[in-house]
């Protein structure tokens, strides 16, 4: 997969242009300035790229955990719940076997609750991780971009997990059925003699943050976008547009690539799109939290009706995830400062 985004430095001489080419080891593609006015265009190779040995470090911390994310993802949309075993135990109290087999379903399921949550930590700290790599001056958010392909890459696949995990989550209503009869078996001291075991490994501290993880109903967004909100707090050095330009180039990216025929018939298959569909929402949202004005302002560095529109010219299948999620996981979208027909779009 192919991506192409202008880059603002301006027009650059054919040596300078051999010469970058060289240092990217034919990652980076440099067009002719008479193809676009506004400068050179570099792609990113998100199937190809590989760590040069200053993103090895970062980057294989990060793979250790993105290795991971397609089996969080599998367990996720095989979980099928337990909620005729809790319905049978609610409706005779004084059964014990029926509470019993209750409590054997539930139990396993909880477990695996827990391991969704713990990736959800893991995960978090890997974003800061390539921010802190992609944010770091002197270098400008686009010149990472440039350079760090591997980094920019593994960005862009945490999102794509993020977006597909909690479009999967919100069709499993289960989940939260089964933690909260968990959480209630527990407090009411119901389970009498059964096995205990499963309170070492789901404490009350535990499932109290697990409680606040799955009642939201973007789970993984809300933890990027914490992650995102915190880096920037926490690095006070650091200027915000660092962070924000970083998000705001990956939203351009994507919409250039989704909405120019010529890319989009490069890919090879539907899944492409998908993907960049799933990176454009995920930066916007990380953006909207981050930049005090928000994504949906007039002075936002993104073209918020250009990327709804490439939105709406999908299936509506393929989207209708996304665009909920810029509707109700985003923080700025009902500001006054929100132009009229931006809102009208989304609706």
């Amino acid at each position: 997969m192919s991506i192409f985004v202008s880059s603002p430095a301006g027009c650059v001489d054919l040596q300078t242009a051999m010469g970058m080419l060289n240092q990217m080891g034919n990652l980076l593609k440099v067009l002719t300035c008479t193809e676009l006015e506004q400068g050179p265009n570099f792609f990113l190779d998100f199937e190809n790229a590989q760590p040069t040995d200053s993103e090895r470090e970062v980057w294989n911390q990060v793979n250790s955990v993105l290795q991971d994310s397609e089996s969080i993802l599998s367990g996720l949309q095989a979980y099928k719940g337990a909620g005729q075993e809790i319905r049978d135990a609610i409706q005779n109290p004084s059964d014990m076997v029926l509470q019993e087999r209750a409590w054997n379903a539930v139990c396993p399921l909880v477990i695996r609750l827990k391991k969704f949550y713990g990736f959800s930590i893991r995960l978090e700290k890997a974003l800061q991780s390539l921010l802190e790599c992609l944010t770091c001056p002197p270098a400008s958010p686009t010149q990472h971009l440039e350079r760090e392909q591997a980094l920019a890459k593994q960005f862009a696949e945490i999102l794509h997990f993020t977006l597909r995990f909690d479009e999967v989550k919100m069709r499993i209503p289960a989940i939260q059925n089964d933690f909260s009869y968990y959480r209630r078996t527990i407090s009411r001291n119901r389970i009498n003699n059964m096995n205990l075991d499963i309170e070492s490994e789901v404490n009350n501290e535990m499932a109290n943050r697990m409680s606040l993880f799955y009642a939201e109903a973007t789970p993984m967004l809300k933890t990027l976008s914490t992650a995102t909100t915190n880096f920037v707090s926490e690095n006070k050095t650091l200027p915000l547009e660092n962070t924000t330009d970083c998000l705001s180039t990956m939203a351009s990216v994507c919409k250039v690539m989704l909405e120019t025929p010529d890319y989009t018939s490069r890919f090879n298959s539907e899944d492409t799109l998908l993907f960049c569909m799933r990176v454009m929402v995920g930066v916007i949202i990380l953006y909207d939290h981050v930049h005090p004005n928000g994504a949906f302002n007039k002075s936002s560095k993104i073209d918020m009706k250009g990327c709804i529109k490439v939105l709406k010219d999908q299936p509506a299948d393929n989207v209708e995830g996304l665009l909920n999620a810029l509707k109700f996981t985003t923080k700025h979208l009902n500001d006054e400062s929100t132009p009229k027909n931006i809102r009208t779009m989304l609706q």
